[in-house]
């Protein structure tokens, strides 16, 4: 499993070594809308950073639970398109597990980045959209893993809950990871936000180190219930 990071981090290093729009070249809208990006940007993975070593351990608690309630649940079940989307379902327990000690921080992020203006249109739909996909995980209830996987087996494998199918379609397209500089704020990047940005890539590569290690708790779920991908 491969948790996706969004962020750009060469374009965001490349700012860092002094590729910034000149007044010339950005207009004083652009410029302001950059700045508060960054600036809620940065605030958003710092709050992350404070739940970092919580939001490691939340798929634990997945795990406890199936052990606990479904152990084996899916034995013997088949590897197909079918058992994707269960897997999928089992990965956005986890990561709404781990955004939900972020909630406030990420409702807050929408509101503030949602409605900014740039003459770049391209930007512009860029940052809407990771706003839009943050407040669907935002406010996306966790799914109820082992009832669907008993649901899945119970039926024979002849057709997913719908609870699991609603939940996927939600959930997968609005996977993003918590913090993204999208590469066109170059353009209008200044030398005030040289501190910020350091600040935010560095916290950005603790995250996405952090979603690295994701990757054993999740086989871990996969194996005790029994489960192909």
């Amino acid at each position: 499993m491969r948790l996706p990071r969004p962020l750009v981090l060469v374009a965001a290093a490349l700012t860092l070594f002094g590729v910034f729009a000149t007044g010339a070249a950005a207009s004083a809208t652009d410029v302001a809308s950059t700045r508060a990006y960054i600036a809620a940007d940065l605030a958003l993975v710092q709050t992350a950073r404070v739940h970092l070593r919580q939001a490691e351990a939340a798929p634990l608690g997945i795990l406890a639970r199936v052990r606990r309630e479904c152990p084996a649940a899916a034995a013997g079940s088949p590897q197909d398109p079918e058992s994707t989307q269960m897997s999928n379902e089992v990965i956005g327990a986890m990561v709404l597990s781990a955004y939900h000690l972020d909630v406030p921080a990420l409702e807050q992020f929408v509101r503030e980045v949602a409605r900014l203006p740039w003459s770049d249109a391209g930007l512009g739909r860029a940052v809407r959209g990771y706003a839009a996909n943050l407040r669907v995980l935002a406010g996306l209830a966790p799914p109820s893993l082992c009832a669907d996987v008993r649901a899945w087996v119970g039926g024979g494998y002849r057709r997913l809950p719908a609870s699991t199918i609603a939940f996927d379609r939600r959930f997968m397209p609005a996977w993003v990871s918590i913090g993204m500089l999208p590469g066109r704020l170059s353009r209008y990047e200044t030398a005030q936000e040289r501190g910020a940005l350091a600040r935010t890539v560095a916290i950005e590569v603790q995250i996405t180190d952090a979603e690295a290690r994701a990757v054993e708790p999740w086989g871990d779920i996969m194996n005790e219930l029994g489960l192909e991908p």
